[in-house]
């Protein structure tokens, strides 16, 4: 009888509880302070009356009201909130290009990726400094197969565009999952980053050569509009990948687990935004590059190519780019 008498007595906090419901249901989200710690306080204080109702089996009536009490009130404290895309906006446009640009790991990647890549380029285009440059590193085999392979591409339909969408964002998942992969590694991420460097520069200048006919206006036809998108994907790619293993090198005192999961939070952003970039080359990839020049022209294509690298020059730069502050804390551009 002392349980019952004691859930008797707190039957006026049930129905203060189930005002307090009806109120939060009808009113906005920003609540009172008072109002929510009061409200938590009696959630609380029902969760408690329905566990000694339950235990010294109250008659059923009650227990079923504290149940749907309880769970009213449940729903009204933990339920969703609106979506935020104030918070999302800002993680987007102001921290992640931020984040990026300040971020010594792309910085390096992007160095030795670019360097090899134009090095490369260079010598298997220029072919007085090295003129078997360009077969020492793809083979003269596998020249023979580009020199082929581009020289009769043909216009897909759109069905078959969409078919190589497809296989162009598994293609270019793989080469970035092998890119973050083996910079876990460090030193055999670095390897691969060097072999995909040599060797992409070497194809992009032998095929640009201007004796390359045909096969070399296919090609340039073809890489124009989407290889920023491919290539700044690579970059962030490995450099997200080199960022999370030096964590578990250099651990700034924490532990290495501790370590790998700290980089590998403050990394996110950079690998979401290598994922984008592989979907949006491939997207393109998949519809505009295959075109012939009689369908879609190649100002066209390169127009699509120097967009893309403005955009990611404004995304990565002048977004990225840490913008002073005065002393109230507000941002000086």
């Amino acid at each position: 009888m002392k349980v019952a008498q004691l859930i008797e007595r707190r039957q006026p906090m049930w129905r203060e509880l189930e005002i307090l419901c009806g109120q939060m249901t009808r009113g906005s989200r920003k609540k009172d302070p008072e109002v929510v710690a009061r409200f938590s306080e009696l959630y609380r204080a029902a969760c408690a009356d329905l566990a000694l109702a339950e235990a010294y089996q109250l008659p059923p009536k009650t227990v079923d009201y504290l149940h749907r009490l309880v769970a009213r009130a449940h729903n009204q404290l933990y339920r969703s909130r609106h979506y935020q895309w104030n918070k999302w906006y800002r993680l987007v446009f102001h921290e992640t290009p931020r984040r990026i640009f300040d971020d010594r790991c792309v910085h390096f990647v992007f160095l030795i990726f670019w360097g090899l890549f134009l090095t490369s380029g260079y010598l298997a285009y220029e072919d007085t400094l090295w003129p078997d440059f360009a077969a020492d590193v793809i083979g003269e085999k596998e020249l023979d197969q580009f020199e082929e392979m581009y020289g009769g591409m043909e216009t897909r339909s759109v069905g078959g565009s969409s078919q190589m969408m497809g296989f162009y964002i598994f293609n270019n998942a793989g080469i970035g999952l092998s890119c973050f992969v083996w910079m876990l590694l460090v030193l055999p991420g670095m390897v691969t980053l060097t072999f995909n460097a040599v060797y992409l520069g070497a194809v992009f200048g032998y095929m640009f050569r201007p004796d390359m006919g045909e096969a070399g206006l296919n090609f340039k036809n073809f890489v124009t509009a989407h290889g920023p998108c491919e290539l700044t994907a690579i970059v962030l790619a490995s450099g997200a990948g080199l960022k999370i293993g030096l964590s578990w090198l250099n651990t700034n005192g924490l532990s290495r687990f501790d370590s790998l999961a700290k980089t590998a939070h403050e990394t996110l952003p950079i690998a979401m935004c290598a994922v984008f970039l592989f979907i949006l080359a491939a997207m393109i990839e998949g519809f505009i590059s295959p075109l012939s020049e009689s369908v879609l022209p190649w100002w066209i294509k390169g127009l699509v190519g120097a967009t893309s690298s403005c955009c990611l020059m404004i995304y990565f730069v002048c977004l990225g780019y840490p913008h002073r502050q005065n002393k109230a804390g507000e941002q000086l551009y």
